[in-house]
């Protein structure tokens, strides 16, 4: 939790510098700037550092209430879509899988990029998550992998429209290795 905080901090603070900088004409300069790709240089609109927060807030509303507090950000129409699993359509279906206690699974993410689109009213973040959890032997279970959040604004109020994760591939050599002579 106070590794999201302390992005979302850093996060502001680079978007603030950056503006404030531009508004009072330092680091401008009569040099030409390199090209690049927008998605290497990227600007942080207002649109997008909304989203970036609202997704920092869902994410801690998560890791302090667990699945109830997950299904609670999701308009009643949204879809779930996981690695392995048939959609999750309507936020009542979601409420029923979403049960996790926070005690024994700790779900949390870094949202890594956001788009609003032109109308306002709609747009998307993306990132990296965590899942922790342990077996039935007490040992520690760690799932990773990449999600996708559509947001959209339903009555005035921002609503998870559909969530989509995939768990991360396995490591290089984790996948089809033969057992080695001897090994149990």
């Amino acid at each position: 939790m106070r590794r999201s905080f302390l992005w979302l901090a850093a996060a502001v603070f680079a978007v603030a510098t950056q503006t404030a900088t531009a508004q009072l004409g330092f680091g401008q300069s009569n040099q030409p700037k390199p090209a690049g790709s927008p998605l290497s240089v990227p600007t942080l609109s207002p649109g997008v550092v909304f989203l970036m927060e609202l997704e920092g807030r869902f994410n801690l509303a998560v890791e302090k209430g667990g699945g109830k507090a997950f299904a609670s950000w999701f308009a009643d129409d949204a879809v779930v879509l996981n690695n392995g699993r048939a959609a999750t359509m309507g936020k009542l279906a979601i409420s029923e899988q979403a049960t996790w206690d926070p005690k024994e699974y700790q779900l949390s993410w870094q949202p890594q990029g956001a788009q609003m689109l032109p109308s306002g009213d709609s747009g998307f973040t993306w990132g990296h998550y965590e899942g922790h959890s342990k077996d039935k032997n007490g040992q520690p279970v760690v799932v990773e992998g990449r999600y996708i959040t559509l947001w959209k604004k339903v009555n005035g109020e921002w609503k998870v429209a559909m969530d989509a994760s995939a768990n991360d591939a396995p490591l290089a050599g984790e996948c089809c290795a033969l057992p080695k002579p001897g090994a149990k």
